[in-house]
């Protein structure tokens, strides 16, 4: 055993400087994960044993729930949309193809604050049905949408998208001989969906499915704002309400077990995937007509209205009509807009080292491992990553303070926590791995061969890196760049529990006004978050259509 241990160390040792802070940064952006799982076995149980009495098992139940009910309204809405889209032929397919994308753009807790404004008892709705029926309150039943089940409508409605976008490319790349083999075998339009294209397209629906259920873990503002007690509330409260981050820490790594059970579930069906190819031919789709059309049409309208337009519309008239916008609206988006800006630079920046590194040492099992914990970020909610930061920082900021005391006599105070260094660097943990997904996908598409050329020139994999990828990874870093740089200015529990005193984005002021039921006045901000967040959805929606052009150009040739 110690032979082959060391054996796999020498064979690991001879890295260059490009491995080296390849594997720096990946251990750095193992921090927060390794800091909760150390920190469950600190400090006092009496705040566990507390939450353990009274609150733990609503979080557990709740949580439980809330994923049950998204994990079903997203399979119900996203598998059946991307069949009809990508199988049949009816009015309006080429819109709702990239239309059924725009939920993506829709904050989950921001979609909250809008229903709520429309559907309690002093909203829109409510006001007329009074005004028609001349009932009074108490004399009818309305739904609440403050509620568990509102909470799974409102989840459901923008997390569809990951199950719909995986499982049409999963039905798209399945090769039409199989359904035709299935028609002479007496199956039907509908048998052949449920006995052979589902089974085939499961790897992918259960992908999709992980994405959603991990998402509804991470939630924070909707949960919160609806009053539903799940583990990221239950976190929030704990280290806010006793101050005890040993205990928000050990409720972290309940949560943290959730998280992991997802992404084996995830690698599991994965190892169960199977590729199909169109083998040289589009996809003869099923036409439809009369009755069946409209009610594939209202299949994919009912989602893009309640998830996108109703409520993308009334945050516009509040906006424009309703809400006072406030002297600090301008310094609120400057503040989100270079607070995001700087956080995407940071993390296409560590990306861009860590994919080179793998791609350049892609024999070395240490630089491929290194690179991959890297990018498991992504899978924590940002509460866990946000307490993991805070208490590896104040850790830090305690030694430095004692050692510059010991030194120099000065007392410099906190010098990262409570700062935006901590916040950049809980935001590059949470959002690497969006931006070295795209650009290890934009390395794929270069071949090997100019690195070869270029080593042969006597260029060093920094100059390679620099001289050579960059200007052919244009497109690829600049749409790595624009995601991270959505999915921060969106991003919630992180910023509340790490950003420093007095300093507020679009996403934390939209939270606060909404918290003290100032809904109309929370439009603005809402709103800039949602328009901002339409360009990696139309983004992403260019590119399926062009990958689907060349599949199918390429096909017409052969």
């Amino acid at each position: 055993m110690k032979q082959v241990f060391a054996s796999y160390l020498l064979s690991n040792i001879r890295l260059g400087p490009l491995a080296l802070i390849a594997m720096v940064v990946a251990l750095l952006m193992l921090l927060p994960m390794a800091v909760i799982v150390a920190t469950v076995f600190t400090g006092s149980l009496d705040v566990w044993r507390h939450l353990f009495e009274t609150l733990l098992w609503d979080y557990l139940g709740n949580s439980l729930l809330l994923m049950i009910g998204v994990g079903f309204g997203v399979l119900i809405i996203g598998v059946p949309a991307a069949w009809l889209v990508s199988m049949c032929d009816f009015p309006g397919r080429k819109f709702f193809t990239w239309a059924l994308l725009l939920p993506l753009a829709m904050p989950a807790y921001i979609i909250a604050y809008t229903y709520t404004g429309l559907l309690d008892f002093a909203g829109p709705v409510q006001t007329l049905l009074r005004d028609f029926t001349g009932w009074q309150y108490g004399d009818y039943w309305f739904f609440n949408v403050r509620s568990l089940l509102g909470a799974v409508i409102m989840l459901t409605l923008v997390l569809y998208p990951y199950v719909y976008l995986l499982s049409r490319a999963a039905f798209l790349e399945q090769s039409p001989s199989i359904l035709e083999v299935g028609r002479t075998m007496g199956y039907g339009n509908r048998t052949g969906m449920l006995r052979l294209a589902l089974p085939m397209a499961r790897p992918a629906i259960v992908t999709g499915l992980t994405l959603a259920l991990m998402e509804t873990l991470a939630d924070f503002g909707t949960v919160q704002y609806f009053g539903v007690s799940t583990f990221t509330t239950g976190i929030f409260r704990t280290f806010y309400g006793f101050g005890d981050a040993a205990a928000a820490a050990q409720l972290a790594s309940v949560l943290l077990g959730f998280v992991i059970l997802l992404i084996a579930l995830e690698r599991y069906s994965r190892k169960q995937a199977r590729y199909h190819t169109v083998k040289g031919r589009s996809v003869n789709r099923i036409c439809l007509t009369k009755g069946k059309a409209l009610l594939a049409i209202w299949v994919c309208v009912f989602p893009l209205l309640f998830g996108f337009f109703i409520p993308a519309a009334q945050l516009l008239y509040w906006s424009l009509f309703e809400a006072v916008i406030g002297d600090s609206f301008a310094t609120l988006a400057w503040n989100s807009f270079y607070l995001a800006s700087a956080a995407a630079l940071i993390a296409v920046a560590c990306a861009l080292v860590l994919a080179y590194a793998k791609r350049s040492y892609h024999r070395k099992k240490l630089v491929k491992l290194s690179v991959t914990v890297a990018g498991t970020g992504y899978a924590l909610p940002g509460t866990i990553i946000a307490i993991g930061v805070l208490i590896a920082f104040a850790a830090i900021d305690h030694y430095l303070i004692g050692l510059i005391k010991q030194w120099f006599d000065v007392d410099v105070g906190l010098l990262l926590s409570g700062t935006l260094a901590a916040l950049l660097f809980a935001y590059t943990v949470r959002f690497l791995a969006v931006s070295l997904g795209g650009i290890e996908s934009g390395l794929q598409k270069i071949k090997p061969n100019v690195d070869h050329a270029a080593q042969l020139l006597g260029y060093k994999p920094f100059q390679v890196l620099r001289k050579i990828h960059m200007p052919l990874l244009k497109g690829s870093v600049l749409t790595a760049f624009l995601i991270v740089f959505v999915d921060v200015l969106k991003e919630l529990p992180a910023t509340l529990i790490l950003r420093p005193f007095n300093f507020n984005t679009l996403a934390v002021r939209a939270y606060e006004l909404a918290s003290d039921e100032r809904l109309i006045d929370a439009a603005p901000a809402s709103l800039l978050i949602v328009l901002v967040g339409l360009v990696p959805v139309i983004l992403l929606s260019r590119s399926i259509t062009v990958s689907n052009k060349h599949v199918l150009n390429k096909s017409a040739k052969k």
